[in-house]
């Protein structure tokens, strides 16, 4: 029989997940991937996975979907690794580069602009060739995941999307959901959240697995995954993933 595919995102938020899923055993039933999130939601559509964690935003182009997953990659303030960076001050900023991993986060900025910023930006699409670090000088860059560790101190501003999101909603933000485009019984949904529970509850030994090929150390890469990243896809959560789709609809 074939096993079962599973898309899933690259970058330390997930990294507890991963860690789950192998120290579980679960990996030895199913063929996971990791890719960044772009990736995950064109896999999931594509349908070369049959689970994702997939970006909130990009839900809207399933033809159906299921969310198997009690948990995500969630934030209820700041997140650190969804961030608008630039040499000038916001107010001054005029385009905004958009990183080309990511649809949830680029669909952030938009609603966030047109609902709370109550500004109208010049939106650039980029590709990998694009120079995040070096952006004109009334531009700003969306940049998502462990590079905003790496790239931070290259910026004079940087402002924390889901932090943004949480200040003018009040609800936390869910940035990507685990979603299958086919169905599953409860037998294998429970072992895959049993899975995804282990790691969620064992942060510490996951940081240490992980630090040596994680661009965060170890510490800094616990700190982050405890404090930043909110896992549990309860009722707040699934308002505040709800009212984004809403949002976004609308821009």
């Amino acid at each position: 029989m074939e096993k079962i595919r599973i898309s899933a995102v690259r970058y330390a938020n997930t990294y507890p997940f991963i860690w789950g899923l192998r120290e579980s055993g679960f990996d030895k039933k199913v063929l996971i991937e990791t890719d960044h999130p772009a990736q995950c939601a064109l896999k999931m559509i594509s349908g070369q996975a049959d689970i994702g964690s997939i970006p909130v935003a990009a839900l809207l182009q399933l033809k159906k979907y299921d969310i198997i997953g009690k948990y995500c990659i969630g934030a209820s303030g700041k997140v650190r690794t969804v961030m608008l960076f630039s040499n000038c001050p916001f107010e001054e900023v005029r385009t905004v580069n958009l990183d080309y991993r990511s649809r949830s986060s680029v669909n952030l900025s938009k609603v966030l602009a047109r609902h709370m910023w109550k500004r109208e930006f010049k939106w650039r699409d980029t590709s990998e060739s694009f120079d995040f670090v070096n952006p004109g000088k009334d531009e700003a860059v969306v940049l998502i995941g462990d590079q905003c560790f790496e790239s931070e101190s290259r910026f004079k501003y940087g402002v924390d999307l889901a932090f943004e999101w949480n200040r003018y909603t009040g609800l936390p933000f869910v940035f990507a959901v685990w979603a299958a485009n086919r169905s599953f019984d409860n037998k294998f949904r429970d072992e895959f959240n049993e899975a995804l529970k282990l790691g969620v509850e064992n942060l510490h030994r996951v940081a240490v697995d992980f630090a040596g090929i994680s661009v965060i150390q170890e510490h800094e890469l616990e700190t982050y995954l405890r404090k930043n990243i909110d896992y549990p896809l309860d009722d707040k959560k699934i308002e505040g993933m709800n009212l984004f789709l809403k949002l976004l609809a609308e821009v």
